[in-house]
This record gives structure tokens, sequence and C-alpha cells, in this order.
């Protein structure tokens, strides 16, 4: 019968990230929203119940480096993190677990009650009231699906 037409190309001037890229994207925003919750409950509890001094600090610095710099490597795909240290995909598997275990973990804390002072309520160095361990076990579960959502994904690509 006759020669194909040709298929008609429409320029976007923009790209639109795939639903795989999107997962990644949302994951990435959950995951700086925990991190910075996580971080900014950690440093107020340390500055009014216990003070914070020397090398104490270090890890309030690494804390907030991890709060930023996770999202940031799941944003989008990064050649020499690929390359040297492990995939994105295999990043957020590992943060989906760990994230995942500090739920259990601050669930439990819920459930039983602080131990001897390890997680101390806002403004005097009490046990937390079991609404406030859950709503920090709540936030690191959306967190855990949403890593979940975008590590365990099946891309278009790779069906």
């Amino acid at each position: 019968m006759g020669r194909p037409l040709p298929a008609v190309v429409v320029a976007v001037s923009t790209p639109v990230p795939d639903e795989h890229e999107a997962r990644f994207r949302q994951a990435a925003w959950t995951y700086l929203g925990y991190g910075i919750v996580y971080w900014v409950t950690a440093l107020y509890l340390q500055l009014t119940v216990f003070p914070v001094r020397g090398p104490r600090v270090f890890w309030f610095g690494a804390g907030a480096l991890i709060a930023v710099g996770v999202p940031w490597l799941l944003f989008r795909r990064r050649q020499w993190f690929e390359r040297w240290v492990l995939s994105r995909r295999d990043l957020t598997r590992i943060l989906a677990l760990l994230v995942a275990l500090r739920a259990l973990f601050v669930a439990r804390l819920a459930l039983t009650g602080a131990e001897s002072m390890r997680m101390p309520g806002f403004g005097g160095g009490v046990p937390p009231n079991a609404g406030g361990a859950w709503l920090m076990a709540a936030i690191a579960a959306v967190t855990a699906v949403m890593l979940a959502r975008a590590a365990w994904h099946r891309a278009s690509w790779q069906a």
C-alpha cells in the first residue's frame, strides 16, 4: 500500500517528569519536612533540657546536613553519586527501612513511655505525653511510606 506517514513530534518547552521521577521528588520533599521536624525538636530539647556544649554541637550540624543533603540527593539523579556511592533507589530503600524502624521505636515510646529521660517532653525534662510521641511516629511513618513508594516503584522503562 504505500509508505507510512511520518510521526508528528510535538516540542515541549519544559520536560515533564515521569511518574517515577515525581515519586522521588515527593519523597525528597517529605524527607526534608521529616528531617526539619526531627532536627528542630531535638535541638529545642537539647537547648532547653540538656545543655549542649563541646562536641555535641557537631552532631547537630551533622543532623542539619543530613536533613538538607538527603533530599538534595533524592530530588534528581546525580551521576557522581550513583557512580561512586550507590544508586538513588538503593539509598531510598535503606532510608525507608531506617525511617520505618524509627517510626516503630517512637510508637513503642508512645505506648510504654520514655526510658529514663531519653526523650524528655517540652518545657521540663519530664517524659513526653503520648500525643507528642504519636505525632512524631506518624511523621516518620508517612515519610517511610513516601520513601518506599519511590524506592520500590517500577518505572515504565523497567517493564
